[in-house]
C-alpha cells in the first residue's frame, strides 16, 4: 500500500490532555488517488507581518467577539443545547474562529470555541446523531429514525470545525465521534436523503462527501468509501453542470426561479470542488476535465476583473455593476484550496491568489465588525437600493456595509476566508517536501525527508513587494525538496541561493529545489511586476501589476445611519471625480506612462485608501455623460474597437489608482478613450 508522509510539529491540546500530534501525516490511502499536495495541520503555518496584522484585527473584532453580542449566536445557543440557533450560523462563526485562535495561539479564543466542540462530541446520540436538540427531543422521545432528525446541512460545516480541530490537537474523541455519525448517515440517508429537510443541503453535498474520505484516510473504514457513493449521487449534478457547459450559458441569460439553487453563487462556490473530491475515489479523469471546463466557462462568461464571478445572489454574467456575495468568495477559495491539493493544478493557485489580494478584503471594514453583503466592482457609492442585483430586497440593504446588512449569513461566514488561506499557504510535497504556492509573510514549522525539524520564514511585503526570501533554520542538514510556485502573471522568475543566482524559472511554473539544507540558507524568489492592462465586458480594460489588480482611488465620504429591522450600517458617497475613461496610449504602453511609487514597507493594517501601500498614476479623461443612474455607474457603450464615441473632456488629467482590495469606492473597468 502507498502512502504519502510528513511529519509536523505538535501542537499542545487544551482541556483534554489528549497525546498531541508527532507522527507522520497520512495522506490518500491507496484506494483513492494520491494526493498532489498534502493539507498540513491547523497551527504549523503562522502569520507574520501584515497578515498577522489582519488576523489580530479579526481576533480583537467580530471573529473573536461575535457570540458575545450577535443575539442569534449569543442567546441559548443550539449548538450548546439550548433553544436558538442549532442551523448553520454558529456552525459558520466556528468555521473561522476556531482556526484564528490556533493560527494567533490565543488561548481566550480556544477555551471559547472549545465549549461547542466539547458539546457536540459530547451531546451525540447513541445512534451516532448529532446536532441541536430536536423537537422530539425536547418532547421527551429518544430518536430512534432518521425522520425523527433535523438539517444535514449544517452539521457539514461543524463536521469541517472539528475537523480543523483534530489536526491541530489530534483529540481522539473527534474520531470517534465522526465514525458513529457517518455510520448514522450511512444507515439513513437512502429512507432520509438530503434533500429531505431543505436543498441546501443537497446542494452542498460536496462538503460531506470531502470529510467522509477525510475520515477514510484516518480509519479505513470501507463503509465510508460506500457512503461517498451515496452522498455523490443525492447531491446537485455538479459534474455534469460543469462538464456539459449548457448550465453556465444559461445561468447567464436566466433569471427566474427556475433551478435557481444551480445558479445561486454560494452554492456554486461550494459546489465546485464535488469533481475533484469524488476523483479521489473513482480516478476518473473525465472528472477533472468537468471540473477544468467548467472553472473556464464560469470565469469566462461571469468572471470580473478581481477574480471572482459575479454572484447576487445568482450568477449574474460580468458587467462591472453586478455584485458578488461575500458568503461566496470565502466558500470559493476554500474550494480551490481543496482543488489545488487533489488536482495540483496551477490554474487554481493562481485564481485563488487573485480573488483574495482582490476581491476579499475590500468587502470588510477595517475593524471586521461590519461588511457588505454584495460589493460592486465598478462601486461609486456605497448606499441603499436595489441596484443591479438578482436579489433586491425589499429594504436595499445589500449594498452598504453593516454587522446585519442583507443576509446575516455573511456574519457568521466571513471569518475562514483569511484563516484558512493562512493555513494553505503552504502545503507538503508527496516525498516529505514542502511547497509554498500562496505567498504571505509567514513561518512554518514542520519535519521534512528523514524527519528532521526545520523551520522557514517567508519574509516579504507580498503581495504589494515583488522578493520573497525564504530563509531556513534547521538543527542539522536535511535533503528535502522545496516547491514554490511562479505566478502565471510573471513573465520571467528568478531564484537566488545564498547570494548566488540560481536560475530563471518562466511564469505558471512550479520550481522544484532538492538538495541538502543547511541552517541558515536562503532562498530569494524575484517576480518582477509590470504595470499590463486587461480586457472586460464592454471592451473596459483594467490596470493590473503582479497579483493585484487597480482602481482609481475616489474620496470618500462615510455616513452611519440606523434602520429598525437590520441595525446600523455606513453610506459611502464620493467626494472626488470618478468618470474618467483611459486614453488609448495608456492601454498601449501602459508602463511608459504611468509611474508606481511604493511606500516603506509597514506591518499595519494595509486594506483601506489611506494606508494602500502602492499607487499607480497614470492619465484618464473625463466622461461628462457617464453619471449614476439608479443608483449605478453602468458601463458606456462602445464600438468593435473599443473606443467610446460619445464626449469625452480633451484635457487630460493626473488620475491615482490604489490596489483594488484598499478600495470602497472605485472604477476598476475603465472605458477607452482616444
Amino acid at each position: 500500500m502507498i502512502k504519502r508522509f510528513l511529519t509536523v510539529l505538535s501542537v499542545p491540546l487544551i482541556i483534554h490532555q489528549t497525546q498531541a500530534q508527532n507522527s507522520f501525516y497520512i495522506a490518500n490511502k491507496a484506494s483513492l488517488a494520491p494526493l498532489e499536495y498534502i493539507e498540513l495541520p491547523l497551527g504549523t503555518v503562522k502569520p507574520k507581518g501584515w497578515l498577522h496584522t489582519q488576523l489580530t484585527i479579526m481576533k480583537n473584532g467580530t471573529t473573536g467577539h461575535l457570540d458575545e453580542y450577535y443575539p442569534k449566536i449569543m442567546n441559548d445557543n443550539g449548538w450548546l443545547g439550548g433553544k436558538g440557533d442549532a442551523w448553520e450560523e454558529t456552525p459558520y462563526w466556528l468555521d473561522g474562529a476556531l482556526p484564528l485562535a490556533y493560527l494567533l495561539d490565543d488561548q481566550t479564543l480556544k477555551t471559547k470555541v472549545q465549549k461547542y466542540v466539547n458539546w457536540v462530541i459530547d451531546s451525540q446520540r447513541p445512534n451516532g446523531y448529532i446536532g441541536g436538540i430536536t423537537k422530539d427531543e425536547r418532547e421527551g422521545k429518544t430518536i430512534v429514525e432518521c425522520k425523527q432528525g433535523d438539517d444535514w446541512w449544517p452539521k457539514m460545516v461543524m463536521i469541517k470545525v472539528l475537523q480543523q480541530y483534530y489536526t491541530a490537537t489530534n483529540d481522539k474523541r473527534v474520531i470517534k465521534c465522526l465514525t458513529n455519525y457517518f455510520k448514522y448517515q450511512h444507515q439513513n440517508l437512502k429512507s432520509c436523503p438530503l434533500v429531505k429537510w431543505t436543498d441546501w443541503a443537497k446542494a452542498r453535498g460536496g462538503d460531506n462527501l470531502m470529510s467522509v474520505y477525510w475520515l477514510y484516510n484516518i480509519t479505513g473504514d470501507k463503509f465510508l468509501l460506500e457512503l461517498g457513493d451515496t452522498i455523490y449521487q443525492q447531491t446537485t449534478p455538479w459534474t455534469d453542470l460543469l462538464g456539459k457547459r449548457n448550465w453556465v450559458m444559461q445561468a447567464a441569460a436566466n433569471q427566474t426561479d427556475e433551478k435557481w439553487m444551480e445558479r445561486h453563487a454560494v452554492n456554486v462556490g461550494m459546489g465546485i470542488k464535488l469533481p475533484a473530491i469524488y476523483y479521489q475515489a473513482k480516478k476518473n479523469p473525465e472528472l477533472l476535465k468537468s471540473l477544468k471546463t467548467g472553472w473556464t466557462d464560469l470565469m469566462t462568461l461571469h468572471g470580473l476583473p478581481h477574480g471572482m464571478y459575479s454572484g447576487d445572489e445568482d450568477l449574474h454574467g460580468n458587467d462591472p455593476t453586478q455584485g458578488i456575495e461575500l458568503c461566496s468568495i470565502v466558500e470559493t477559495m476554500f474550494s480551490l484550496e481543496q482543488m489545488i491539493s487533489i488536482t495540483g493544478d496551477q490554474t487554481y493557485m493562481d485564481a485563488l491568489e487573485r480573488m483574495t489580494y482582490n476581491a476579499l478584503p475590500t468587502q470588510t471594514t477595517d475593524d471586521f465588525n461590519s461588511r457588505q453583503y454584495f460589493q460592486i466592482a465598478n462601486q461609486v457609492q456605497v448606499s441603499r437600493g436595489v441596484f443591479d442585483f438578482s436579489l433586491p430586497f425589499w429594504r436595499g440593504m445589500c449594498n452598504v456595509f453593516g454587522p446585519y446588512a442583507g443576509y446575516t449569513c455573511c456574519t457568521a461566514n466571513m471569518h475562514q476566508g483569511w484563516t484558512k488561506f493562512t493555513s494553505h499557504l503552504w502545503y507538503a510535497t508527496p516525498d516529505k517536501g514542502l511547497a509554498a504556492l500562496l505567498f504571505a509573510p509567514s513561518t512554518i514549522k514542520a519535519k521534512v525527508g528523514n524527519g528532521t525539524e526545520v523551520s522557514i520564514e517567508e519574509e516579504t511585503n507580498y503581495p504589494f513587494e515583488d522578493q520573497i526570501n525564504f530563509i531556513i533554520s534547521t538543527s542539522k542538514s536535511v535533503d528535502f525538496p522545496l516547491e514554490i510556485r511562479i505566478p502565471v502573471w510573471c513573465n520571467e522568475a528568478t531564484l537566488i541561493l545564498n547570494g548566488q543566482k540560481l536560475r530563471v524559472e518562466k511564469g505558471g511554473k512550479i520550481a522544484r529545489i532538492k538538495r541538502v539544507w543547511a541552517n541558515g540558507d536562503k532562498i530569494t524568489l524575484q517576480l518582477p511586476m509590470e504595470v499590463t492592462t486587461s480586457n472586460w465586458a464592454k471592451n473596459s480594460r483594467a490596470i493590473e501589476r503582479g497579483p493585484l489588480v487597480y482602481a482609481l482611488k475616489i474620496e470618500e465620504e462615510w455616513t452611519k445611519k440606523e434602520i429598525k429591522e437590520e441595525g446600523i450600517y455606513y453610506d459611502i458617497q464620493p467626494k472626488s471625480d470618478w468618470n474618467y475613461g483611459l486614453p488609448q496610449t495608456v492601454i498601449k504602453k501602459p508602463i511608459e506612462n504611468s509611474t508606481v511609487t511604493i511606500k516603506p514597507k509597514s506591518d499595519a493594517f494595509v486594506w483601506n485608501s489611506s494606508n494602500a501601500p502602492i499607487e499607480i498614476k497614470t492619465v484618464g479623461k473625463k466622461i461628462p455623460s457617464w453619471k449614476i443612474i439608479e443608483g449605478v455607474a453602468r458601463q458606456p457603450v462602445t464600438p468593435r474597437d473599443g473606443l467610446y464615441l460619445g464626449e469625452v473632456d480633451d484635457k487630460a488629467e493626473t488620475i491615482t489608482l490604489i490596489p483594488y482590495g484598499c478600495s470602497k469606492l472605485r472604477i476598476v473597468a475603465f472605458p477607452v478613450v482616444k
